[in-house]
């Protein structure tokens, strides 16, 4: 049996889209479910939407996720160069080749001309294809044309009649009507090829046993089959995957929230859990309730004939709930390590300075290790740690901070706290509990206003434990610096509770 050889072939024209990302997840796990090779190629012939950098981008955002290619750029191999703008040569032999046998010809027709033809096709409600002009040139006509300076095109003379059809391994036969299909350009007149002749090229001088992609390139299937079998070339096996909609069944956009593999890792969503998203996005385990997956789980239980010929629909509330997930799976010291990474680069405090502090670190992490989705929201929530808070939630305040009696129970507290010598939490919260017991209260009317003149927030990590992390010294001087505020009137403005 022949080796399994699969490829994802991007264009340089942005960041890697998720859409994208899942079409190579496919692809790398059928490789390697199989012992194959995955390739990656840059179909970069088109010169206008190249996007400077984005190749490499690409290439960057494949190795945070953990799907290193085989054979392409960087790494090489046998059926080099991976980039399409350093295989012209190939392009130009085989398209010459085609039109030596009859298969393709020389398209002199101008815009003006091609323009002229579809108006005319609409005018008699037809469908807009090319009317076969330049099909049968004679020699004269050619020489005439040429010494116009009209540079050709060449184009692909498909059959007039008959049906092609695709067998696709995820949506069974699909057939297209032979005579629906214009004879299509393979070479534009600046000799560079189109999509649909260059990734077949590509596709044949590689090797590939399989074409694993979007469902988008269905409708192009047919006219590559037809270059196959004029060329002649082995032909790979065809399987397209489901678009993935927006969850109103729309098309996705910018107005659906983060698209790019790179904006998810700039969020704190892990590698981890992006993939085990991705890949239940229109494909099923054998176990339909398995959520969590490892990358090697995926490969152990990857079949193309699980995947869904439906659309998926992209819901980032489980992709969170997943992320939450393998953030409450790491251990300590990976949790310190990627929160020192986020809160750097969000300007919290430098790398140096929260080096400096791993211990104080250790506990700040496992505090809100259950409550965080995401590092980048851990980093958020935390950040009463490093400096007081100048803003107080405005309902909690009006809530605990407009009641006559709340500055002197603050102050009550931090004198309790102040007083303690054995610092922990037990010491901690056994004074909190004399002062409550002494002053008859329960013990929310001293905890509550106590958490927000802390943080400023009404919920959070427990009360003692926000307290241990602080210290004395910070804790204390929050619980007097807020009683201060309170009776100099700075609430004031707030609408007292009712009673």
């Amino acid at each position: 049996m022949a080796e399994v050889r699969v490829r994802f072939a991007p264009s340089p024209t942005g960041y890697l889209h998720i859409g994208g990302a899942r079409t190579a997840l496919f692809n790398y796990l059928f490789a390697k479910k199989n012992g194959g090779k995955f390739i990656l190629r840059v179909e970069d012939t088109d010169s206008e939407r190249t996007v400077e950098d984005s190749a490499e981008k690409m290439m960057q955002a494949f190795r945070w996720l953990g799907l290193q290619w085989d054979e392409g750029p960087i790494v090489g191999g046998p059926a080099g160069p991976y980039y399409q703008s350093l295989r012209q040569d190939f392009y130009r032999k085989y398209a010459q080749s085609l039109v030596d046998k009859g298969h393709a010809y020389k398209c002199y027709c101008t815009p003006e001309e091609l323009t002229e033809d579809r108006e005319r096709a609409r005018a008699e409600k037809r469908a807009p294809r090319y009317s076969g002009r330049c099909r049968e040139l004679t020699p004269e006509q050619i020489a005439e044309f040429e010494d116009e300076g009209r540079k050709p095109t060449t184009r692909f003379r498909t059959p007039e009649t008959g049906t092609t059809v695709v067998h696709d391994l995820i949506k069974g036969e699909i057939p297209f009507k032979n005579e629906e299909i214009s004879d299509f350009i393979i070479m534009k007149s600046d000799g560079f090829p189109t999509y649909n002749y260059a990734c077949v090229i590509d596709d044949w001088l590689m090797g590939l046993t399989h074409v694993i992609r979007a469902e988008e390139h269905l409708s192009n299937t047919p006219k590559q089959m037809m270059i196959y079998r004029a060329l002649p070339a082995p032909m790979p096996k065809f399987a397209h995957v489901p678009m993935i909609l927006a969850p109103d069944r729309s098309k996705l956009s910018k107005r659906h929230g983060a698209q790019t593999v790179e904006e998810f890792k700039d969020q704190g969503i892990f590698p981890e859990a992006l993939l085990n998203y991705l890949v239940l996005l229109g494909w099923t385990p054998a176990d339909s309730t398995k959520e969590i997956m490892s990358l090697d789980e995926m490969i152990e239980e990857f079949d193309l004939s699980r995947v869904s010929i439906t659309s998926a629909v992209y819901d980032t509330t489980k992709m969170m709930w997943m992320n939450g997930y393998y953030l409450r799976m790491l251990d300590k010291d990976s949790l310190v390590r990627k929160y020192i990474s986020a809160a750097s680069a969000s300007g919290l405090a430098t790398r140096d300075e929260l080096a400096d502090k791993k211990d104080w670190l250790g506990k700040v992490v496992l505090a809100f290790q259950k409550r965080s989705k995401t590092i980048n929201e851990m980093v958020e929530m935390s950040r009463y740690f490093f400096a007081a808070p100048i803003e107080y939630d405005e309902a909690g305040a009006r809530k605990f901070f407009t009641k006559d009696s709340v500055a002197g129970l603050l102050r009550k507290g931090a004198a309790a706290l102040e007083a303690v010598e054995d610092w922990n939490l037990e010491t901690e919260e056994r004074a909190y509990r004399a002062v409550i017991e002494r002053e008859g209260i329960k013990s929310g009317a001293i905890i509550h206003p106590t958490r927000l003149a802390l943080t400023g927030r009404t919920n959070g990590p427990g009360l003692f434990e926000i307290v241990d992390i602080l210290g004395k010294e910070e804790s204390v001087a929050r619980l007097r610096n807020v009683a201060d505020m309170i009776d100099s009137g700075r609430f004031a403005g707030l609408d007292k509770p009712k009673a």
